[in-house]
């Protein structure tokens, strides 16, 4: 072996150790169940665990933290992820979206409602790449049906 082959794959050894220095927040902020989602509508058992399986990680303050999440630069990656996710819909912080928001809580949580619709039938969640990961995550065409039947008609606010 080359002496510049082997002093590029020593470097790119120290390289990978050395960003394992660098390590993002991976945080579970502690979930208050009067703020959660099943605290403001009825949530049928059958929609809690679709959303459970293939959502909860990304968009709930009760993620699931793999091994790999440890691994930079996929760290970087996965945590990322989940803060991003955690702000466009958070079902552990359901309550504080009303909150914030200046429109009318019923109006506002149909529109959300219909966004998780939206998400799930045009496959735009959960990510391909989550999914490639975590196979049991994947929506059946009876679990978009049932997610957005439920988002359509089958709940009422509390």
């Amino acid at each position: 072996m080359s002496g510049f082959i082997r002093g590029a794959l020593v470097g790119f050894v120290v390289l990978l150790l050395g960003i394992q220095l660098i390590r993002p927040a991976r945080t579970n902020p502690v979930a208050e169940p009067s703020r959660a989602l099943e605290a403001t509508v009825p949530v049928p058992p059958v929609v809690e665990t679709i959303l459970r399986r293939a959502c909860y990680d990304c968009h709930s303050d009760l993620t699931e933290w793999p091994w790999y999440s440890k691994v930079a630069p996929i760290s970087w990656f996965l945590v990322d992820h989940v803060n991003g996710g955690r702000r466009h819909a958070n079902f552990s912080e359901w309550l504080s979206y009303n909150a914030k928001d200046t429109k009318d809580p019923t109006e506002f949580t149909l529109q959300r409602f219909h966004s998780i619709c939206r998400q799930v039938q045009t496959h735009a969640m959960p990510l391909t790449s989550y999914v490639l990961l975590h196979p049991a995550a994947r929506l059946s065409q009876g679990d978009i049906d049932t997610i957005c039947q439920w988002t359509d008609t089958g709940f009422h606010l509390k």
